[in-house]
This record gives structure tokens, C-alpha cells and sequence, in this order.
């Protein structure tokens, strides 16, 4: 079973500075084809722009090599503008884009900072998504 998900920027950079870890769970199943991450250019820029700074020690290689894994496992989507205020305006493209995917079908963004979003059950943090993984592979 393959699960849609916009990994939010936090998630990503807990999972690059602490690979064993709940984070660092997430960014692997992304890795292995059972979250396919849900992407677009904004969402890149801002991975490339929150991974490249200095305080975080990571490589141009390392950050590279991410950025090319989440891409050749990753789908764009073209999210439509919505009319929502959140508490960081950068967390808006996020929104727009798991909205947008779940015209489709479930998807989930995995956030670390759950209250920034609205209150919905597809707004999950990193353990709440394995465990809805986790929670399925037993059924």
C-alpha cells in the first residue's frame, strides 16, 4: 500500500539531523516507495533553502543527495490557491497541497507542528503517521 503525504520542512530537517528517529522513519519509508511524497517547486525551494543553512552542518552533497531521492520518488502537484489563514503564510503551500491531492485520493501532510493547520484527521505528526501504517499492515 503506497500513502500520499506532504512532509513538512520541520519533518524533513528533524529526520536529516536525527536519522533514527520517528522523522527519520517517515523520510525512509519515503525512500522505499510506501509514502510518496507529495511535491512542488515551492516546497523544493523551501527544503533546499531550510537544509543550506549554515547551523544545520549538512553537506551539499548530503542535501543534494536528499533532494534527489524525495524527487525521483516524489509526484508534483499543481495546487490551487486557498483562501486560509494559517499562523506561518509559509505553511500555506503545504495545505494547498495535500488539499489539492486528496481531490484524488487520501493524503496526509505530516507535520511537526500540528497546530498551525487545521484540526483534520489527514494532519498528522510523524508518529501518528506510522502508526496509521503501522495500524493498517495488521489489518
Amino acid at each position: 500500500m503506497k500513502y500520499y503525504a506532504v512532509i513538512d520542512t520541520n519533518v524533513l530537517v528533524s529526520a536529516m539531523l536525527k536519522w533514527d528517529s520517528t522523522p527519520g522513519n517517515i523520510l525512509e519509508l519515503a525512500f522505499s516507495g510506501m509514502i510518496v511524497p507529495l511535491l512542488n517547486e515551492h516546497i523544493m525551494k523551501e527544503y533546499r533553502e531550510v537544509l543550506s543553512r549554515a547551523k544545520f552542518h549538512l553537506t551539499e552533497e548530503i542535501i543534494y543527495d536528499v533532494l534527489v531521492e524525495l524527487n525521483r520518488f516524489g509526484v508534483y502537484v499543481d495546487a490551487q490557491e486557498l483562501d486560509i489563514d494559517l499562523p506561518d503564510p509559509k505553511d500555506r503551500i503545504f495545505y494547498e497541497v495535500v488539499m489539492e491531492e486528496r481531490k484524488a485520493e487520501d493524503a496526509y501532510l505530516v507535520t511537526g507542528n500540528i497546530r498551525h493547520f487545521p484540526l483534520e484527521p489527514y494532519i498528522v505528526t510523524p508518529r501518528q503517521m506510522l502508526d496509521i501504517i503501522i495500524g493498517d499492515m495488521n489489518e
